[in-house]
Order: structure tokens, then sequence, then C-alpha cells
């Protein structure tokens, strides 16, 4: 671990990471879940080894931030003693509630076992970039729609006639769908892609496949199997196949999405259902009580993504003593406890709130991304979350699910990198303002860091004093043109 991984790589816990606030290491146990009392371990070696605050990321990981080289290595052998068996390869996740869901189509476990297990025979995981991932979804109460990936299945039908789904380069939302196929057809083409993917370099994405590959895999259910499948070319990258350019095969693939260009992925840190696929309900945020029919599951998160290690280490205290059996994280920077019966799921909520956690899912707090900033990054020139935590306190009836907020610390946009209604950035000016653009977009508006919140206030009160009945405030924002907005920043400085 002397060389320590670059930004932009996975820090897992054989290569941490070099931030602005010393090492990081990521964590994704391999049961799905951790106990409460190996959480309260876990915890107790971040505190020894860390400085003291732990995260769930936007995709569901655990994080341990500030650590240094020797105590990386005394960590690793803690989480080792502790059980803790962490997933390395290519990610292939699945939902939080997968398995255990009453409502869910398919179980996506297996499957997600036969793509891990096809990744690992085919030898892709060290010619795949360590960006590059699968999402398996069962469907159910939460599904992995807004979970970015290159390659994404999901379960469609019910019974003995479920099928899979399979998208490229995407959310739930923006992915481009391939084909709805049987399980073994949708391995098979799910590892195809990322072995055209693989042929490109480990800087490569789904997103980077050509037009004719697509079709290749979208007609892939009407070829040869992957048994027999040889390596992809690098020069052509294309599955062997008289009939890939067949004007039915390319109908198929022009019925599931437009001709435009597949949507770039966004970072681990922001926030990742196919056309076609039937959805029994809306997809909900991982907070609030889940009926899993014998018992309930308590979804909490972190406000921001991360608190405290000795907050978390006493509610893994209390959810133990309640009787949960299990914690799942979730992505969405959640936690889900299992085991639970209704009247401690209750006992289990107050203790929660208390602590400062995030119980409600109409919480202003999770509708604003805020990397750890000042004091605790080095990088952060901005006291990013006690400015989330103000403008969350003060507008609460505003921040509603339509509108996007990022507070950065720094230009690298860490916590959001794709682009937000209003995003404030600090860097040696003060706090910036960005209107719908990334941390890295040129700031129309500067106030002193302290009073950014001040700020943003102001326009927020514009909203409050123009917005009509029934408007949203991402729409009563975009009424308002970029140059007024920035005054309306800059105002009573």
């Amino acid at each position: 671990m002397n060389a320590f991984s670059r930004r932009g790589a996975c820090p897992a816990l054989s290569a941490p990471m070099q931030t602005g606030d010393g090492l990081l290491v990521r964590l994704n146990p391999v049961a799905g879940g951790i106990s409460p009392k190996s959480l309260i371990g876990l915890g107790e070696s971040a505190l020894r080894h860390g400085n003291g605050i732990m995260e769930v990321t936007a995709r569901g990981s655990l994080q341990i931030r500030g650590l240094t080289a020797e105590s990386a290595r005394l960590l690793a052998a803690e989480v080792d003693a502790l059980g803790i068996e962490v997933r390395t390869g290519v990610p292939v996740e699945t939902a939080p509630l997968a398995g255990i869901d009453p409502e869910e189509i398919a179980d996506p476990r297996p499957m997600a076992e036969r793509i891990r297990a096809a990744i690992e025979e085919a030898e892709l995981t060290a010619r795949l970039g360590p960006k590059v991932s699968v999402v398996v979804d069962g469907g159910g109460q939460l599904t992995m729609d807004a979970v970015t990936a290159d390659v994404r299945l999901k379960a469609v039908g019910a019974g003995r006639d479920v099928l899979w789904s399979v998208s490229v380069a995407g959310d739930g939302r923006s992915s481009r769908l391939l084909a709805t196929v049987d399980a073994d057809t949708s391995r098979d083409i799910a590892v195809a892609a990322l072995r055209m993917v693989a042929e490109k370099g480990r800087e490569a994405h789904t997103r980077d496949l050509s037009e004719r590959q697509l079709i290749s895999l979208a007609s892939w259910h009407s070829v040869t199997p992957l048994s027999v499948l040889p390596d992809i070319s690098p020069s052509r990258g294309e599955i062997g196949n008289s009939r890939a350019g067949s004007p039915l095969l390319a109908l198929e693939i022009g019925e599931s999405r437009d001709d435009k260009a597949i949507s770039p992925l966004e970072g681990e840190m922001s926030g990742r259902t196919e056309r076609g696929a039937q959805e029994r309900r809306p997809a909900g945020r991982p907070i609030g009580l889940f009926s899993l029919g014998s018992n309930t599951a308590l979804g909490i998160a972190l406000p921001y993504g991360s608190m405290p290690v000795q907050n978390l280490i006493d509610l893994a205290s209390e959810a133990s003593n309640l009787g949960a059996t299990e914690i799942r994280l979730a992505p969405g920077r959640a936690m889900l406890f299992l085991g639970l019966s209704a009247s401690a799921c209750s006992s289990l909520q107050g203790s929660s709130s208390a602590l400062g956690f995030v119980t409600d899912p109409a919480d202003p707090r999770t509708r604003i991304a805020a990397c750890p900033g000042a004091p605790a990054c080095a990088s952060g020139r901005i006291a990013t979350r006690a400015i989330a935590e103000t403008i969350a306190a003060q507008n609460a009836d505003l921040i509603d699910t339509s509108l996007t907020l990022h507070v950065s610390g720094c230009a690298k946009g860490c916590a959001h990198p794709g682009a937000a209604a209003l995003t404030l950035v600090g860097d040696e000016n003060g706090a910036g303002l960005v209107v719908d653009g990334t941390a890295k977009a040129l700031p129309a508006a500067y106030r002193p860091g302290y009073d950014a919140a001040r700020g943003i206030a102001g326009i927020l009160a514009a909203l409050r004093a123009q917005r009509h009945q029934g408007e949203t405030a991402a729409a009563c924002l975009a009424r308002l043109d970029a140059a007024g907005i920035a005054e309306l920043y800059r105002r009573n400085q």
C-alpha cells in the first residue's frame, strides 16, 4: 500500500486513496450487510485509526476517512479480525432489500453471482477500469433506478415468466435498452458488453461503444451463445454475426431508445426503469419503514452521507439492544436495520433522530449534496456542512424534490459531479455561485464563505415571493435568468 490509488479510482481496503483529509478506504461487505456488533467493532477501529468520520456513499458503500499509511494497514488487519469479508473485483450491485423484499419481481442475487463468476472466468477484472460497474435489479420497494452503471439488468414480468431487460450506460431513466431476454442470455449480453469495453482500455465505459457494437449486443439473443464467443477484436469489437446489420435488428434497437448519444456516467458520489419495464410501485428513498412480511426494516440516512463515528456506534448499540439482526448499506447514503418489530422500529427511529440522522424522506438535507469541506478536508475552502445545515434549517419549505443544491469545498465537486440548479463552490475568492452547472464551472458571483448561506437565502426568498401556486421550486428558478440569480446572491454583502 505504498502506492496509493489516484483520484477517480476505487479506494478499496487494500488500495486506499489519497484525499485532502488523508487516505480514504471504501468497504462493500460480501454478505450484503453486517451485524450491529460488527459495525460497532468497525466504528471503534475507525475511531482509533481515522479522523472520526464515517460515510455511506450515494452507491451504498461504507467509507472511512483520515487514514495514514500505517493506520490504513492496521484498519485492514482489524477488519479481517472482525470477520468482515469485503468485495473485490468489478462491482455487481443489487438492491439493499434483495432476496428479502416480498414485492420484488425476482431475487437478483443468483444472477449477480453468475455475472461475477463469468467476469472472473473471462479474466476481465484486470482489464476493466475501476469505475466500470454492473447493476442487477429485481425490482420491489427499493430499486436501483437512481444508480448509474455500465450494464444494468432488471427483472420484468412475474412468476415463471420473469425476463431480464439489459441496458447500458446510465441510470434507470437514461440508460439504453438493448434487449429483454431470459436469464442465460441476459448474462451473456452483459459479459459480452464488458468484453467490448475491456478491448477499448481501462478508461473506457459502455458509453464509448459504437452504434454497430450496440446493435450487435442487441441481436445477441438470436445468435451465438457466449460459451463459443471468441475474444473481441480490438480493431472491430463486434460480435461476429451475419444478421447484425439487418433492418429488423436496427428496428429493435431503434424502438428501445432514440438515436442520440448515450448519456455519460456520473461519478461515484453522485447519486446512478428501463423502458418497457413495469414498475409495481414508484421507487422510494431508503428512509422510513419497509414491510418484509414477518418483520419490518427501518431505513435511516446519514446527513450529506457522513456522521461522527461515535454517533454510528451509539446507533448500532441501540439497534442491537432492540433486536436488530443485520444492517445493510443502501444507495442514497442510507442504512437499513433488519429484524426489528414495529415497536422497536419506532424506538430506534426516535434514537436516530436524536443522534442527528435523517429519519424523514422529506428532510431538506436529502436534497443537498455537500462534501466534507473545511476544516475536515485540506482541499476545502469553505465550511460546506455548516453552510448546508444553515440552508436546510432556514429554507425547508422551499427545498423540494425538484431543486438540486450542491455545496462543494473546491472545484473537484466530489459530492456531486453532475450539474445542479445551484452550486456553491469554494476557491480563493470565497464562495462562488454556479447557476445550472457543476463545481468546475466559472462562478457567476461571490460572497465570503462564512456568509454563503445568506446569499442562497436571498435567492430562495425571491422564489418564495414569485412562486406560482402548484409550481415547483426548480420551475420557478428557471423563470429567473442566471444574471438575476447571481445578483440576488451578491446582495447585502
